[in-house]
């Protein structure tokens, strides 16, 4: 159990601005989690537990999804219908992957999720008009099957390593279900937010949150998650798709660069 914990005012002001611009991009299109989760694991000694850096990492995650899905929602109109069994399963699918950090190592992960979003990131830029205009494809008890397998999956992936959370919801409602950008990035704020949360109580439970730093980059993540959203709806889904594919891109990168250095060392 940690229970706090003494920064540099250079790493905690960096650690902030980390999570302001995490904010930023989750709201856009999701995937903040790229750069705050990051940022975390450079700015804490080393000697920090994993747990304890996914744990902190959930807190400004949820304030700053919170405040991007109540702006989204002032907007877009949501199907709850078939938002629930998304968000249900979102939570189940988060609170498991949660327990998998204390048991599980990530190597043998990444290399899989590294090709899927390669795979999905050239689909999306190969398809112009993909997001662009919604173009459901299921409707009634098959839609809502396909959206609590969504949230399962993708509510693992959270609770368990977390960065591209909200993009893979993206990703999925758009190619799966057949949503528009703009209202994809809305369910997918909501069903984020009920991962976050999730994860929250798992850590919380055993001890694995710095609560002070996360409020604190939680302030910043808050703020760059309410301009963020703004943006979004101001701009529409073509610059929504624009940043989709940028951080996507980074995505792959960043986990092409850790399959590397693992399989080097």
């Amino acid at each position: 159990m940690v229970t706090g914990l003494e920064l540099p005012l250079l790493t905690l002001a960096l650690l902030v601005l980390a999570s302001f611009v995490a904010g930023w991009v989750d709201a856009v299109v999701g995937g903040g989690g790229l750069i705050q989760l990051p940022a975390l694991l450079i700015g804490l000694p080393a000697d920090t537990p994993v747990a304890t850096i996914a744990g902190t990492n959930k807190v400004p995650s949820f304030l700053g999804t919170a405040t991007a899905a109540a702006t989204y929602l002032r907007s877009i109109r949501v199907d709850w219908t078939l938002a629930w069994p998304l968000l249900v399963m979102a939570a189940v699918g988060s609170w498991c992957g949660a327990q998998l950090t204390h048991f599980m190592s990530r190597q043998h992960f990444t290399p899989l999720v590294l090709f899927a979003v390669v795979t999905v990131g050239v689909y999306t830029w190969r398809r112009p008009q993909l997001g662009l205009h919604g173009h459901v494809k299921h409707t009634g008890n098959d839609a809502r099957l396909r959206m609590a397998a969504i949230g399962a999956v993708v509510g693992l992936w959270d609770g368990f390593i977390g960065p591209g959370t909200g993009t893979f919801f993206v990703i999925a409602l758009v190619s799966v279900i057949g949503h528009d950008f703009l209202a994809s990035s809305a369910l997918a704020k909501l069903a984020n937010l009920t991962t976050n949360a999730a994860a929250i109580v798992a850590f919380a439970v055993t001890g694995n949150l710095l609560w002070g730093l996360g409020l604190l980059m939680g302030a910043a993540n808050l703020t760059g998650g309410f301009l963020g959203a703004r943006t979004a709806l101001a701009q529409g889904n073509a610059f929504v798709r624009k940043v989709f594919l940028a951080v996507v891109s980074a995505l792959a990168l960043k986990l092409a660069w850790d399959t590397w250095f693992t399989y080097l060392g």
